[in-house]
């Protein structure tokens, strides 16, 4: 391998596929996903007047609002099992809305939850879901205010599956978003990645890894707020979910028309996750996460904005920064000297993890 590859004509070995039919690789956030947007849903939902606004494809809408602004999000969970180590289907659906509002910038207000339940779903259960959904709102400060429900026949569902939208208010003068990313901009991650898918596919196939690994599921606008209130010029956050770190960057380094380079050792993946991703022949940067945040900031307040994060879990790291060259591509300098381009990836390594 050599210092330097070609990456200005660099492309994908695999061929992106025609599809005629919805596949599962639809729904995990990485090229196939980027496609069905692109080329089927944004023709269907433009030419409106905020069409402009569901172009930009944020984690969340902003909208202009009597002089100040809102953020609106929503997302759907479908996780398959609904419980496993560290938490359920109902906190990842609360923890997962508040996020997206929180690296849009704005303080969660309110939610929506809409649940499909197929019949023969055990109430027991439902109440532990539903239980969970509310001890995780008041743990991120925000209300559940309206929602609806709807059952369908047995067979026809797989128990619960739940949607969630809330709104916030975004900070008066914070401008984020792939326009603010800058070459020099420093990248950091708010803690170990790859838990949370990690710990999903353990009760799904039954592994047993010699440890026990559990979600990062947890809400992030406390320690987001901080950041902010810390003064830090940050230019860019988000939450590395499906697809992981490495779909997370590519979407931004696309957006941004920026190169990213990051330092492969520097990313933080604690010792038993990365030993299940080896023995599973999976790419950490590529695992889903649930709690943890990329944040984009200005290189002199790289080291305040990583301090304000370590208080909240000392593994936050600087993993990488924005770069002139190779835009639209990210690499990564291994840990034997070489580079290696970290694409994005065709559909989700492990599917229905959210």
């Amino acid at each position: 391998m050599t210092d330097r590859p070609d990456l200005e004509n660099w492309t994908c070995p695999l061929p992106l596929r025609d599809q005629t039919s919805i596949v599962m690789g639809h729904g995990g956030g990485g090229r196939l996903s980027g496609e069905l947007v692109r080329h089927l849903f944004l023709p269907a939902f433009g030419g409106t007047q905020l069409s402009g606004v569901l172009e930009q494809l944020g984690d969340a809408a902003v909208l202009e609002n009597g002089g100040g602004r809102l953020a609106f999000t929503t997302d759907s969970y479908v996780v398959r099992p609904r419980f496993f180590p560290g938490g359920n289907v109902g906190d990842l659906a609360i923890n997962g809305t508040v996020n997206d509002l929180a690296v849009s910038g704005a303080e969660p207000l309110a939610l929506s939850v809409g649940l499909i339940l197929e019949e023969g779903m055990p109430l027991d259960e439902l109440g532990v879901i539903t239980e969970t959904m509310g001890r995780a709102a008041r743990a991120a400060g925000v209300s559940i205010v309206t929602g609806d429900t709807k059952v369908v026949d047995a067979g026809h569902g797989d128990g619960v599956y739940i949607n969630t939208a809330g709104i916030g208010r975004v900070r008066p003068g914070l401008e984020l978003g792939p326009s603010q990313v800058r070459p020099g901009d420093r990248i950091l991650v708010s803690g170990p990645v790859a838990a949370h898918g990690i710990a999903v596919m353990s009760v799904r196939d039954g592994l047993e890894f010699g440890s026990d690994i559990v979600t990062d599921s947890q809400p992030l606008n406390g320690v987001i707020g901080r950041l902010l209130d810390s003064g830090a010029q940050v230019s860019m956050m988000r939450d590395p979910t499906r697809g992981g770190v490495a779909a997370t960057l590519n979407e931004i380094a696309a957006a941004a028309d920026a190169g990213i380079q990051i330092v492969e050792s520097a990313v933080p993946v604690p010792d038993d996750v990365r030993a299940a991703c080896a023995f599973l022949g999976l790419d950490p940067l590529l695992v889903a996460n649930e709690g943890r945040v990329v944040v984009f900031v200005r290189a002199d307040d790289a080291d305040l904005a990583l301090e304000v994060l370590q208080r909240e879990n000392p593994a936050a790291a600087i993993i990488g920064e924005v770069v002139a060259e190779h835009r639209g591509v990210v690499v990564a300098k291994t840990g034997i000297g070489g580079t290696r381009v970290v694409d994005l990836p065709l559909a989700e390594q492990l599917p229905r993890i959210c």
